[in-house]
């Protein structure tokens, strides 16, 4: 089928009903603006999309099978509830000139939801465009014997997503300074989608794995399949089936189904203290009072000598400790309980480039008395979960960590006398 043509068929029958619908397809049927603004769109998405789409190549199942060499496993890069991803090599239009390198996404035949996710990608992708956002080169549908084949190809990005390098030890840690720019483009992307369109759109989905890094590691948002449209004017929320990912998705659009675009403020607010701790929203292999991350940076209060110790390991103390308080600070912001509470995107790219400005290197060094007094603390913590459980370890336990308490402190202190040694060779 083509995909304009689809378009078209929505737009038709979205212009015959007089009030937005509330399904959960990702495709807007009505006219919409950003929360709280007074300005107003005349035209919707679809009608966007129809005027943009001519900038999307058509292509052939043929020749995504021939520049993903028949979706080689070989070839695959990635993998989702959506289906897979497969880099390959285009040929222009013509056939003259190189190839370029792409990523294919093919849609899983057995998804229920990738059609309408499909669609929405199409959709959207086909409308925005900013340096922070992943560019869709163009698309496939066709329906086939077999079934329905849906693809898309993107500009490939070859540094994968700040996901993997946050998470996954294979890849060298990112310096601090990448880290604040990746948190700035990532930030600009969201503020586009929410401010810098004639339509509004709530992203739906913000987290690590989804913003990708291109060669210089800048960083494109990618995955628009959850993505929706901002409520039209006089509309304070879109009411939606809750759907993204658990960790990420804000309480108060959990609890009511209102999506706004302070939904994407908290998930933001998520990836800053990732981006800080190097830890994952959710992490079960961790001990239990470790294993949700803003439960845990609550015990690390951001003005005390303590919070330095909820930083990435991995950045060896190479970072502005202002800034990173700064940064914290701004999570705190965009986690706020009340929606209302929580900055703009707009507000939070201009309170990075402020953090941005501390640049001496002063990460967090403890001593030995910072170091026994935060592990007592763990210590008690731990001590009231197994009391509330009812643990049979709970002495077993109690014993190991208070031993590890003691080799923790002989290490700081061997650590502390080697560098006054350094300090003082005679």
């Amino acid at each position: 089928m083509g995909c304009l043509d689809y378009f078209k068929r929505k737009r038709r029958g979205s212009q015959q009903q007089s009030k937005p619908s509330s399904d959960d397809s990702g495709i807007p049927k009505h006219v919409s603006r950003s929360s709280g603004s007074t300005l107003s769109s005349p035209r919707s998405l679809p009608s966007l999309y129809e005027e943009r789409a001519h900038n999307l190549r058509a292509f052939e199942l043929k020749e995504l099978r021939d520049a993903t060499d028949g979706f080689s496993r070989r070839l695959k890069i990635g993998e989702g509830g959506f289906g897979c991803v497969y880099k390959g090599l285009i040929k222009p239009l013509g056939g003259k000139g190189g190839s370029t390198a792409v990523a294919v996404k093919k849609l899983n035949q057995n998804s229920l939801q990738g059609h309408k996710q499909w669609l929405a990608e199409v959709q959207f992708l086909g409308v925005v465009e900013h340096p922070n956002l992943v560019k869709l080169i163009g698309y496939c549908a066709v329906d086939v014997e077999r079934g329905i084949q849906r693809l898309l190809v993107y500009e490939f990005m070859p540094n994968k997503s700040l996901d993997d390098h946050l998470f996954n030890k294979v890849y060298p840690s990112l310096p601090w300074n990448v880290r604040l720019q990746i948190a700035l483009g990532a930030a600009e992307g969201l503020t586009y989608l929410h401010e810098g369109v004639e339509v509004q759109v709530i992203y739906r989905d913000f987290k690590a794995s989804n913003v990708l890094l291109d060669e210089e590691f800048k960083p494109k948002l990618s995955d628009f399949g959850l993505a929706r449209e901002g409520p039209s004017a006089g509309n304070t929320h879109v009411s939606t089936a809750v759907m993204g990912t658990y960790g990420y998705a804000a309480p108060d659009y959990i609890e009511t189904g209102h999506l706004t675009a302070k939904s994407d403020v908290w998930s933001f607010g998520v990836v800053l203290y990732e981006i800080l701790t190097g830890r994952k929203s959710t992490e079960r292999s961790r001990p239990r009072n470790e294993q949700k991350l803003l439960d845990w940076v609550k015990r690390y209060p951001i003005d005390s000598k303590r919070f330095g110790q909820i930083m990435d390991p991995r950045l060896e103390n190479q970072y502005s400790m202002r800034a990173a308080r700064e940064i914290a600070k701004l999570a705190d912001s965009c986690l706020s309980k009340n929606a209302r509470d929580r900055p703009k995107m707009s507000e939070v790219v201009e309170s990075i480039k402020q953090a941005m400005k501390f640049k001496e290197m002063d990460g967090f060094e403890d001593t030995v008395e910072d170091h026994l007094a935060a592990t007592a603390t763990e210590l008690d913590s731990e001590t009231k979960d197994e009391q509330e459980t009812g643990s049979t370890e709970s002495l077993r336990r109690r014993m190991l960590h208070l031993a590890k308490l003691n080799e923790s402190a002989n290490v700081v202190g061997k650590r502390k006398f080697m560098l006054m040694k350094v300090a003082d060779p005679l």
